[in-house]
């Protein structure tokens, strides 16, 4: 062996460089024709020039962070965590191998890193190894199932951001963010069954339907109308639909916006994969309900004038106007990214102008009331932990008879008692009971005087309310003793069950 490798040294001296790089050459052609496998190099930089970044190098590292096969077969790992994430993320090791297999045939990765001479920079690439046989019929379809695995990969693992305009949207940034670890999900969102369902099959069809959108020629974007009275959990479910796609947010104040340019440079400066907001879409700024007011005052060919002459002078004095709005949600501008979502929040749907609710703008209306048996149910089980309690029927009954609350009015419940799951599910039945023998009263209340929430949003898609509210009032006013009576007996036997349940117990 010595003798061999002596031999070889005197040879690299004696002979010429050409000669040696020749016989260098046919020896690797002599090894690639014998070799079962062909090898492909996947460098950290495109070119020579070693300064664009080669993405595909990126999906691989992605990809083979995101095999859990690959921390059991590579014999060292890489292992970090960055300061904003608790996933611990790992990469393979210089100079280390970690196997896949891909339609049957078994491949491999290595890394290689390499010290450039003269210079502290490392050269870094990934080599794939493929069976040589069937490299033609493996190669494509393995790079893109690489890939397409890398991106689900980096969706589902980085760092989600809140995203608010900050006032300054024809500049450079219009955007200001801080991450965004909202906890709510699906899970634990008090909705009914059918409802949340519902949602969740429509964000997955939305979310897996960039070739069906591209298909029918239609922009990669859905829109959702939440309507409901306060605390009905508007802002709960958009932080779920945040976790649930792994998207972006984006709350636009419309106050903070100059006029439609600044509206468009909002726009265009958003990412892919993201929730654009709007609360309180009838109390942003005056632009909703306008056409309405104009059809009573006018006849059309006078409605035609003012709403050019308005909308000259809301351009003049740069605001926004409805004709931007609209632009915003469904015009040629609302193309210019993929896979986003649009949601406005009201309380009052039928304040907000037509035009904004059609198909197309806002696609899925989704009406948020007080809370059900189902989500009552959810509610005590996310704030209690409790299964099933025996006041669960009595509570029931409560919301059957009209005595149902909103999640915050009963999540504050459950919030301040949640020591004690019997006092906190007593509590919210008293409210409950409370509700019951007060619903009359302030239904009338709110009719004559106060009622900007319960007459407005769109009372026909909450449970219970068409019958306190609906213009009945003469028949109302007939029945209004024997419900009143009605009610009194139903809370009297209410509290004689709680009382025998109660004894049973000895609380």
């Amino acid at each position: 062996m010595w003798s061999l490798l002596g031999l070889l040294t005197v040879l690299q001296n004696i002979l010429p460089t050409q000669l040696l790089s020749s016989l260098h050459s046919f020896y690797e052609s002599v090894q690639d024709f014998l070799t079962p496998y062909a090898y492909f190099d996947v460098p950290e930089f495109n070119g020579y020039c070693a300064v664009d970044l080669n993405d595909l190098y990126r999906h691989v590292n992605l990809y083979l962070n995101s095999l859990h096969s690959a921390a059991a077969s590579c014999r060292r790992l890489t292992l970090s965590r960055s300061k904003s994430s608790n996933r611990i993320s790992y990469s393979v090791a210089p100079n280390h191998t970690v196997h896949d297999s891909f339609d049957g045939h078994r491949l491999s990765w290595t890394h290689h890193v390499e010290t450039v001479q003269d210079s502290l920079d490392e050269k870094r690439s990934f080599t794939l190894k493929l069976p040589k046989r069937r490299r033609l019929a493996l190669l494509g379809p393995y790079l893109d199932h690489v890939t397409a695995r890398a991106q689900e990969f980096e969706r589902v693992s980085r760092e989600r951001r809140l995203f608010t305009n900050n006032g300054h949207g024809s500049y450079e940034s219009g955007w200001s963010s801080v991450p965004f670890r909202h906890p709510s999900t699906f899970e634990t969102l008090a909705l009914e069954p059918e409802l949340k369902n519902q949602l969740v099959d429509d964000l997955t069809a939305f979310a897996d339907g960039k070739e069906f959108y591209q298909k029918i020629g239609r922009a990669w974007k859905r829109g959702y109308l939440l309507y409901g009275p306060p605390g009905s959990g508007k802002s709960s479910l958009i932080a779920a639909m945040a976790n649930f796609l792994c998207y972006d947010v984006y709350d636009l104040e419309l106050s903070k916006v100059a006029d439609n340019s600044e509206l468009r440079a909002l726009l265009i400066q958003t990412t892919n994969r993201s929730i654009i907001v709007i609360e309180d879409i009838d109390c942003s700024i005056d632009l909703t309900g306008d056409r309405l007011t104009k059809t009573r005052r006018s006849s059309s060919s006078s409605m035609a004038k003012k709403a050019r002459s308005a909308g000259d002078h809301g351009e003049e004095n740069g605001r926004v106007t409805l004709s931007g709005l609209l632009n915003f949600t469904d015009g040629l501008w609302s193309c210019c990214g993929e896979e986003r979502v649009i949601i406005f929040t009201t309380n009052h749907r039928h304040t907000v102008d037509p035009a904004l609710l059609r198909c197309g703008r806002m696609d899925v209306h989704v009406s948020l009331g007080t809370c059900g048996v189902h989500a009552f149910k959810q509610l005590v089980k996310n704030y209690l932990g409790v299964d099933s309690h025996m006041l669960f029927d009595v509570a029931e009954s409560c919301l059957r008879a009209g005595g149902s609350l909103t999640p915050a009015q009963i999540g504050e419940i459950l919030l301040r008692n949640r020591r004690d799951a019997d006092v906190a599910l007593k509590a919210v039945v008293s409210a409950m009971q409370a509700k019951i023998l007060g619903s009359d009263v302030e239904a009338e209340g709110d009719e004559v005087a106060k009622s900007p929430e319960r007459a407005g949003g769109s009372p026909e898609n909450w449970e219970g309310w068409p019958e306190k509210i609906g213009g009945k009032k003469l028949r109302k006013e007939k029945s209004c003793s024997g419900n009143w009576e009605s009610k009194v007996k139903f809370l009297v036997r209410l509290r004689s069950l709680t009382k025998s349940e109660s004894g049973r117990r000895g609380v």
